[in-house]
């Protein structure tokens, strides 16, 4: 009994002990949870921003600034480790220091809202913003990159000028047939003149001349100056002009075109400028003229002012008509490429009208043809 009794007794321990060092190495696995778990990254939030805006050039003169179109910001925040600037013209810009420069380029006085946002190392963000007026001068367009003096007579000079030769005048239903002969088209004492006549010439009753620069001087923006001398007589139109010199890809009106001068010979005196684009072409709404007694007899400087944010029309300084869409897209600015002169005079037509039975020619003289950028 007492063996039996002993022997039960160590089973009873050994059991035990085997269950407890099976029941050890099962708890290995890491079943248990634990009791203080990982809280994780600790959020950081930016807090007093302030932000500073500073118009370059302002002062009780010039409250709006000194035309540069400059602004320096300055922004500041506590646990901030980088800014973003939003200048109401574009996406956001970058700064890690809080201080940033800028320059608005639309010409004009303006409104914008300046926003900062500052951003924390857990990238959480808070944001302020200040509203300013400033103004934008036009480009100094002062640098003379083309001219044409019309100094040696004979022929227009054919680095500078080709010719558009036919009849109808592409459209507009004119009566003249374009040519290149002296005629119609010299250099003499200093002047370009460009006669239409009346003549029959290739089943046509008038003859003239269309001059272009196409493919020899193309450019986009500047100041264009042309001093000119009208031709006279009911049914005359006289144009200094500009077209995209994509035309032929693309057509027209989606090349745009800029007509600096026009005049009909029955409304004399009215000098006319307009703006033809996919959203207003043929009988646009986007024109301006001014009345000017004498351009048939003396000389007037027909300028025009073509910068990437409007096109401004004068005569003599005088200004008449300025051309700046709120929406500036490929229907009412196809102006931010290359275009290129034409000049001519053309008769009837659906801008010079009826022609004078007694006409017998005139002629346009233009002393030169200026561009400044």
């Amino acid at each position: 009994m007492l063996v039996s009794y002993y022997f039960k007794s160590n089973y009873k321990m050994l059991l035990v002990v085997f269950l407890t060092a099976f029941i050890s190495c099962s708890d290995d696995g890491g079943d248990t949870p634990d009791p203080t778990p990982d809280p994780g990254p600790v959020e950081i939030f930016p807090s007093n921003l302030s932000l500073n805006v500073t118009v370059v050039g302002q002062d009780a003169s010039n409250p709006n600034g000194d035309g540069s179109g400059k602004v320096i910001c300055t922004a500041s925040a506590t646990n901030a480790v980088k800014y973003g600037f939003v200048f109401g013209t574009g996406s956001e810009i970058e700064s890690t220091s809080g201080n940033i420069e800028y320059t608005y380029e639309d010409e004009g006085t303006k409104n914008y809202t300046i926003r900062v946002y500052a951003y924390s190392s857990t990238n959480n963000s808070i944001s302020a913003s200040q509203g300013i007026t400033i103004y934008v001068k036009a480009p100094d367009y002062s640098t003379l990159v083309f001219a044409d003096e019309f100094d040696v007579d004979g022929a227009p000079n054919p680095e500078y000028w080709g010719y558009d030769i036919g009849s109808g005048g592409w459209g507009n239903g004119e009566s003249q047939y374009y040519t290149s002969r002296t005629e119609n088209v010299e250099v003499k004492d200093g002047m370009l003149r460009i006669t239409a006549r009346k003549e029959n010439y290739n089943e046509s009753e008038y003859t003239s001349t269309r001059l272009l620069s196409e493919d020899k001087f193309e450019f986009t923006y500047g100041k264009i100056e042309v001093r000119a001398k009208l031709p006279s007589g009911g049914g005359t139109w006289p144009a200094i002009w500009m077209l995209g010199a994509n035309f032929k890809t693309v057509g027209w009106p989606e090349c745009g075109e800029i007509d600096i001068m026009e005049h009909a010979g029955n409304r004399p005196g009215w000098v006319s400028s307009a703006m033809h684009t996919p959203s207003s072409y043929g009988g646009t709404i986007n024109k301006g003229e001014q009345y000017i007694a004498d351009v048939e007899e003396a000389f007037h400087v027909y300028e025009c002012l073509w910068t990437k944010n409007e096109i401004i029309f004068s005569v003599d300084g005088n200004e008449h008509y300025r051309y700046n869409p709120s929406n500036k897209n490929s229907e009412t600015w196809p102006y931010d490429a290359p275009q290129f002169f034409i000049l001519n005079v053309a008769m009837g037509g659906t801008f010079g009208g009826t022609i004078d039975p007694s006409f017998t020619e005139s002629t346009m003289e233009i002393d030169y043809v200026r561009v400044y950028q």
